[in-house]
């Protein structure tokens, strides 16, 4: 009888299962899909394509006094925000001690409490991290009065954003970027719509541009063996509206199928040159002041720590003897960066629009002369350098003489210019590209264009 029963259960279960696989196909009405058309339930069989899990996360920028938080992701886990925050970096052990942010008494712990190896953390600016932190957890050292104490080791961005894509421009804050004057005379402003100025104490402006005023003069040397001696001098403004390009393409699996890292902006300026120089051997560079910022964007749940630093300088060259009276404004915008691809690699990005317009223009004596009102800038990710660029506009005068029995008569030309040059850093790797194994030059972008030209006596 048992032997039966277990031959009547089976063959029970596969009257069963026919039932279920012919029986469906043999119903109508509105509970069929092919009556019910559009308004029956897709199918999910194996040929449907898998949902994408990529996330398009948006880039801000982050408000003053507004703190920028961490970003957590353990192994193989998307980046998230947490309520862990950076009390304290070693740079030179690469331990850091984590704590947990003030929350309400009767909040729960949780695993996200504590810091565990495996984790990659981003954090904005921080005691002992003024350029931010982006680490991977290596090991727990234990507990301290302050929090817990982990070893660290570098991480990559790509470990934070994944398979995620973001891309977007960020205006820098001029309230936010630090002016060091390095010559006497120099002012700092901030400029909004209308070219009104307030200074750093008046009201908080929004987002513009900065301004530095050379107030009087910049002196060239005058010392014995200067390569360009002389009473000539240099005097105007250099306006900046910058901001940060960021993108990034995770789609792919191991490595990014592309990513961007650049600085934009809108520059103008008026300067004159003014007086005799005379040749004495390489170019003059005069710094004039040194400014810095750490502006923090938010990708999504990331806070990317950006550092800029920027020197604005003159710089005059001479050839002969020249007596020069120029005054130039000059506009435009200019792009500078590192394009990458994975079928390219890196690649430099080097473009400017700007013009000039003399306001007037002399140059006596035989001779050339050029001068160049200009700014070097570095621009980087967490303290890591991964492009310098020198954007240097410029002025180029040339006179030229004949000797005749009353005079010295002769031509003269003005010219407008523009150089820029740079080269990208092994340190842009750290978006979790392939490293490159030297520096990449920008390539020199060189452009020049007749402003002004005369003919007469020359002194």
């Amino acid at each position: 009888m048992r032997k039966l029963s277990v031959r009547h259960a089976l063959l029970a279960v596969l009257a069963t299962v026919s039932l279920l696989t012919t029986g469906c196909s043999a119903e109508t009405g509105a509970s069929s899909p092919a009556a019910a058309g559009a308004d029956a339930p897709r199918s999910t069989s194996v040929a449907d394509p898998a949902p994408d899990p990529t996330r398009q996360l948006a880039v801000a920028g982050t408000p003053k006094g507004e703190p920028t938080g961490v970003a957590r992701a353990g192994e193989g886990g998307k980046a998230k925000k947490s309520p862990l925050k950076v009390a304290s970096y070693d740079s030179s052990s690469r331990r850091a001690v984590i704590s947990l942010k003030k929350q309400a008494p009767s909040a729960t712990a949780s695993p996200d409490d504590v810091p565990a190896v495996g984790d990659v953390i981003a954090s904005g600016p921080a005691p002992g991290a003024p350029d931010g932190l982006l680490a991977k957890v290596t090991g727990v050292a234990g507990k301290t009065q302050k929090g817990t104490e982990v070893k660290t080791e570098p991480a990559t961005l790509g470990a934070l954003l994944g398979d995620d894509k973001a891309d977007g421009t960020v205006p820098v804050d001029p309230a936010t970027v630090d002016v060091e004057p390095l010559v006497q005379g120099v002012k700092v402003s901030w400029a909004k719509t209308g070219n009104i100025h307030v200074g750093p104490q008046g009201a908080k402006l929004p987002l513009g541009s900065l301004r530095i005023d050379v107030g009087g003069s910049v002196p060239l040397p005058v010392t014995e063996g200067a390569p360009v001696a002389g009473a000539a001098t240099v005097a105007g403004y250099v306006q900046l509206a910058p901001e940060v390009e960021f993108s990034y393409d995770g789609s792919s699996a191991l490595t990014p199928d592309s990513a961007f890292l650049g600085l934009t902006g809108d520059w103008t300026s008026q300067w004159q040159l003014k007086g005799r120089a005379a040749a004495g051997g390489k170019p003059v560079r005069i710094p004039f002041a040194k400014l810095h910022a750490d502006p923090v964007i938010q990708v999504g749940p990331v806070p990317v720590v950006v550092n800029l630093d920027l020197t604005a300088y003159v710089q005059v060259a001479a050839n002969g003897t020249v007596s020069v009276d120029v005054k130039q404004d000059l506009k435009g915008g200019f792009r500078i960066g590192g394009s990458y691809s994975k079928a390219g690699g890196w690649k430099p990005v080097s473009t400017s629009d700007m013009t000039s317009t003399p306001v007037q223009a002399k140059v006596a004596a035989a001779g050339t002369v050029k001068a160049a009102l200009g700014a070097e800038a570095t621009v980087g990710l967490y303290g890591a350098v991964g492009l310098t660029a020198d954007l240097a506009p410029y002025v180029r005068g040339e006179a030229s003489g004949a000797a005749t029995p009353e005079s010295l008569v002769g031509g003269w030309k003005i010219y407008g210019g523009l150089d820029l040059t740079g080269w990208l850093q092994l340190q842009l790797s750290i978006f979790g590209t392939p490293v490159f194994e030297h520096r990449i030059p920008l390539g020199a972008l060189h452009r020049e264009w007749l402003l002004a030209q005369g003919w007469g006596i020359v002194a």
